[in-house]
């Protein structure tokens, strides 16, 4: 059995067990944390950082999360809104002025966090490149005209999710999404995530792994549904070699090129779940964490194919909300129980080809821990 490290209490002792089974089977290198009440009672990792096996995965280790950024974009959007700069029921354009074009004057900042806005496709890029032109990317957007009518239907927002809510946060502060998640949120708490990847931490980065018999040139293509990874969809075409090249790690593609671990994720997100505290740091008032669960949609998604509910920010699965990265990271939080479950690993499944259990094994071994 794979040697797992780090500390897991032992009532938890069968997510210390999932993990390990885990990285037996499908995965080379993989971390997991839960938090309760915004304190760590499970901090493991174990395998590989590569695909050689020739380099242990560390308690420092990195890797891009992909769609499980999504989470942390949200989480500055409701700080925001908390501290009362960022109203989630006016118009995108009372931040963005130029966003009113092409009849999304009455366009709300809440359609734009549940996936409900119209603008789940980027017309512009053609190139992964052209991904890393801020400017040029949310210019395209705000010419751009919805898809439907705000509000009255869904569909995944797999990048624009990203650059719609940081452009609304930038025009607010002055700040980049990135700038803005790391000074407000990653340093107060001390969280290891970065939208935004200093060369100084490259070093750290594990590379994603292709699924099993694919290459690097494996594409985030169609939707597959909600319970563990959808991909990142768009008109660049985006392989897993973009994905572990340093010009992504630089960029600020704030729903997709988060890099973290399980540790960093689960911090981050039990501020939400502990009702807006974690470690002794206090992000949001109690009242300010309810967006994150509260039900703004509920019905087909458009682009998943798939009945789903989402809030600001998330989807909602019963009493959880979340999300996941392509490949296979997640993170789940219950703020009945005031837990937080979050998995990150290097190894990518395609859910096309193989099932894709792995997270939600984890999440179901911690609930066991509760009892």
């Amino acid at each position: 059995m794979t040697d797992i490290k780090g500390a897991c209490e032992p009532r938890f002792a069968a997510v210390r067990a999932a993990l390990a089974a885990s990285l037996d089977k499908d995965d080379v290198g993989a971390s997991v944390a839960v938090y309760l009440d915004g304190e760590p009672v499970v901090d493991i990792w174990g395998g590989y950082a590569d695909a050689d096996r020739s380099v242990g995965w560390e308690r420092s280790t990195l890797t891009c999360v992909n769609s499980t950024t999504k989470t942390m974009t949200a989480l500055s959007a409701l700080i925001l809104a908390d501290r009362g700069r960022l109203d989630l029921s006016a118009p995108v354009a009372d931040y963005w002025p130029e966003f009113a074009a092409a009849g999304k004057e009455s366009m709300l900042v809440r359609h734009v966090l549940s996936h409900t806005a119209g603008l789940p496709t980027l017309t512009g890029p053609a190139a992964v490149e052209d991904l890393y032109d801020w400017e040029n990317v949310t210019a395209g957007l705000a010419a751009q005209a919805p898809d439907w009518e705000p509000g009255t239907a869904a569909g995944y927002h797999a990048l624009t999710f990203g650059f719609l809510i940081g452009e609304v946060v930038r025009r607010i502060t002055g700040r980049s999404l990135g700038e803005f998640f790391a000074e407000e949120v990653a340093e107060p708490l001390g969280a290891d995530f970065h939208i935004g990847l200093s060369a100084a931490h490259d070093h750290r980065v594990a590379p994603l792994i292709p699924p099993p018999s694919l290459t690097d040139e494996y594409v985030a293509a169609a939707p597959l549904g909600p319970d563990g990874a959808p991909p990142e969809t768009t008109g660049a075409a985006i392989r897993v070699r973009d994905v572990n090249s340093a010009a992504w790690r630089r960029a600020q593609i704030p729903a997709v090129n988060g890099f973290g671990n399980a540790r960093s994720v689960a911090l981050v997100q039990s501020v939400l779940a502990s009702r807006g505290a974690a470690g002794g740091v206090r992000l949001l008032s109690p009242q300010g964490c309810e967006p994150a669960w509260q039900e703004v949609f509920r019905g087909e998604d458009r682009v998943l194919g798939t009945p789903m509910c989402w809030t600001a920010g998330f989807g909602r699965f019963g009493s959880t909300f979340g999300w996941g990265g392509w490949g296979g990271s997640l993170v789940a939080s219950d703020p009945d129980a005031r837990m937080t479950v979050a998995y990150v690993m290097n190894r990518m499944i395609d859910r096309g080809r193989q099932e894709d259990n792995r997270g939600m094994e984890i999440v179901m071994a911690a609930y066991g821990g509760l009892r």
